[in-house]
């Protein structure tokens, strides 16, 4: 199928393999393929929304420790099995005093605003506009212009002006660091529905 779309000329060579679009380099990367053993691997569809919603709560609602992994408490101390990475991944029993299990099981707890999943691939922070500049270039998009500045968000004051004092404890003065403004319209539908605590 893929020769016959490529005689076809349906076939979009573009960036690192238009050099497939000589025939002597197509046949070269064809016999690269057919020495090459394949191994394909498909999960069966999901089952549904249900099956969806269970699967990821796994990763959105985990607690630090599995049930399983707890395997005794008796007085006053916490026995469970741990692995340790360091010597092959074995598993290992460790003994705390209940006090020091709950303190170090409450590191795992995140402060209120942040968030347990990250975005990743396109979104990830780390060159996301550039990626999308690029997916909405590919797509034939529009680049949607940039969000006016919204009425609640202050100006730095003139470096003239003097800095305002803390409304908090009335002494300190304030320092213009940065303005953070408000996320494009892009990204306002991945974002949760106000109300809804996924921790």
């Amino acid at each position: 199928m893929l020769r016959q779309v490529y005689m076809e000329g349906a076939l979009m060579l573009e960036g690192q393999c238009h050099t497939l679009t000589n025939p002597q380099r197509w046949q070269q990367f064809l016999g690269s393929l057919q020495v090459t053993e394949w191994v394909v691997y498909a999960k069966p569809p999901a089952g549904g929304p249900g099956q969806v919603l269970k699967y990821l709560a796994r990763y959105t609602h985990r607690v630090a420790i599995a049930n399983r992994r707890l395997l005794a408490l008796e007085d006053g101390r916490v026995t469970f099995r741990w692995k340790d990475y360091a010597h092959g991944n074995r598993q290992r029993l460790m003994t705390l005093d209940a006090v020091e299990f709950i303190r170090r099981f409450l590191l795992h707890i995140l402060p209120a605003g942040f968030q347990r999943l990250r975005h990743y691939g396109l979104l990830a922070n780390r060159g996301r506009q550039a990626k999308l500049e690029r997916c909405r270039e590919l797509l034939q998009q529009p680049v949607s212009p940039t969000p006016p500045v919204p009425p609640d968000i202050q100006v730095p004051p003139a470096p003239d002006q003097p800095a305002a004092v803390c409304p908090a404890c009335q002494r300190g003065r304030m320092s213009w660091v940065e303005t953070l403004r408000r996320q494009p319209d892009l990204f306002t539908r991945w974002m949760q529905p106000p109300g809804w605590d996924t921790s």
